[in-house]
């Protein structure tokens, strides 16, 4: 007589997929309705059953752009290959649990939160027991609340690289398979901050390269302290731009990989770190720099959260509000060191930062058509078709900004900064060129989401731009 098969029953959140579904509910209530954000915290006074009821009924998501645990996965459809029962037991709501069962096509049957009861821990392991039996099934979890289940299975299947959890696992005397988990950690998060894009808050020092006062030392020290409240800024910023954006990065070929999207980070970090970061910023700048300094920081945070809110879905609006982001950096950089700002400074920077802002719509425009995607870009207002009037706007853009380095040639301040302003000449092909050669590079889907970033790790703009620098050295000496 043939043995009988155990269940394999398995968690959701932590366990089949790299997140947490109420954290999942609760970000997209949140985002969607910021001036209600304190709506979960009244349904959590009922319980938090009553939460995950509430944000569930309220929850948009497509079950196949979660972050799986393909490890995981792959193991329980080998097991039900076999003849194994494989059940989903969650306390998710059953709303989204029975959302991914039926995407995954692979639960016998799925346990779930619902009404009043939240279905974790020991309500979990009764509710198994009451189901199958005492040690009559095999459990997979990744916490210590499924310690409780553990006791109670035949075998303990963990997913954690927890070394404290799985020594509690090894005690019970029944631990099964290990799956490595890779979720949290410093390298994510310093990802999700993205610290290296605090290259592009060295525009901050442009207004004292302009003006020709590199010695200032104070001004140096101003700019250098304006430096590092852009860069909290804006990494609190783009925390909050990946939480607001996680579903469209999920539908994104590369956007997918971003620490929230992926699951390596937890929603609740971004919730609890961008604030601390914007509250430091703020602090630093009213502590160390004019008072001014700060009302330009404020107005930057403020078009932030507006361009991540809502702005970013308007064609065309995006892409200036992208190229004032740029362009704030260098008023900011005026403001905190009181050097007056240039107006042909001013006007260049928008221009050039408008071609690179419509060169990063391009390119994602691109990868959505060339994926045979015809419709919208997720979460942008632009269509496939918009591909050329985008690619002419920036192209165009690109020449003016160098007709605007030509004109500054011939102004009367020019002669006084520079002894042979003539030389300054020589920036203008050297820039036609670089415009050019990016554009080239975008039309042929070699570029990536940012151009900035492109230029920092691209040998030829290094060189390009170090020609620029040594032109204008030329012409001042």
């Amino acid at each position: 007589m043939a043995s009988q098969i155990n269940p394999i029953v398995v968690d959701l959140d932590g366990t089949l997929i790299k997140t947490d579904m109420l954290f999942e509910s609760a970000n997209q209530f949140i985002t969607e309705n910021p001036l209600h954000f304190w709506q979960p915290f009244i349904w959590l006074m009922r319980g938090r059953s009553h939460l995950k009821e509430q944000l569930a009924q309220r929850y948009r998501f497509d079950a196949a752009n979660l972050p799986y645990n393909e490890g995981v996965v792959t193991w329980l459809r080998s097991e039900a290959s076999k003849g194994t029962p494989i059940y989903l037991a969650t306390a998710s709501n059953k709303v989204i649990a029975d959302a991914v069962a039926s995407h995954l096509k692979l639960f016998t049957g799925v346990f779930a939160s619902e009404g009043d009861v939240n279905l974790k821990a020991s309500r979990k392991r009764d509710r198994l027991i009451a189901e199958f039996g005492e040690r009559q099934f095999d459990y997979v979890g990744n916490e210590g609340d499924d310690l409780a289940v553990w006791e109670k299975s035949k075998n303990s299947h963990v997913v954690s690289s927890s070394t404290v959890l799985l020594s509690k696992v090894d005690s019970l005397g029944n631990k099964g398979k290990v799956f490595a988990s890779q979720a949290g950690g410093l390298k994510p998060l310093v990802k999700a901050m993205r610290l290296h894009q605090w290259v592009k808050n060295l525009l901050v020092f442009l207004p004292i390269l302009g003006a020709h006062q590199i010695s200032n030392t104070p001004a140096l020290i101003e700019a250098v302290l304006a430096f590092i409240s852009f860069g909290l800024c804006a990494s609190s910023v783009y925390l909050l731009n990946d939480l607001v954006d996680i579903e469209n990065d999920r539908q994104h070929a590369r956007k997918r990989a971003r620490p929230f999207a992926a699951g390596k980070l937890s929603l609740l970090t971004g919730w609890l770190l961008w604030p601390i970061l914007t509250i430091s910023a703020f602090a630093l700048a009213w502590a160390t720099l004019p008072a001014a300094f700060t009302g330009v920081l404020l107005v930057y945070f403020a078009v932030t959260l507006a361009y991540s809110f809502s702005l970013k879905r308007f064609a065309i609006l995006d892409v200036l509000v992208l190229a004032g982001l740029y362009t704030i950096r260098i008023v900011a950089g005026a403001v905190a060191t009181g050097i007056p700002l240039s107006f042909w400074l001013l006007t260049f920077s928008m221009f050039i930062f408008l071609s690179l802002a419509f060169m990063k719509r391009y390119s994602e425009l691109k990868s959505v058509k060339d994926a045979g995607q015809e419709g919208k870009l997720p979460g942008r207002g632009y269509a496939a078709d918009d591909l050329e009037a985008v690619s002419a706007m920036g192209v165009v853009s690109g020449y003016l900004s160098i007709l605007v380095l030509a004109l500054y040639i011939q102004d009367s301040y020019t002669a006084v900064l520079y002894r042979t302003p003539q030389i300054i000449w020589l920036a203008c092909p050297l820039m036609l060129y670089w415009v050019s050669r990016t554009w080239l590079i975008t039309h042929r889907g070699a570029m990536n989401d940012d151009p900035v970033m492109f230029a920092i790790k691209d040998r030829v703009s290094h060189l390009v731009a170090l020609c620029f620098v040594l032109i204008f050295i030329l012409a001042a000496i």
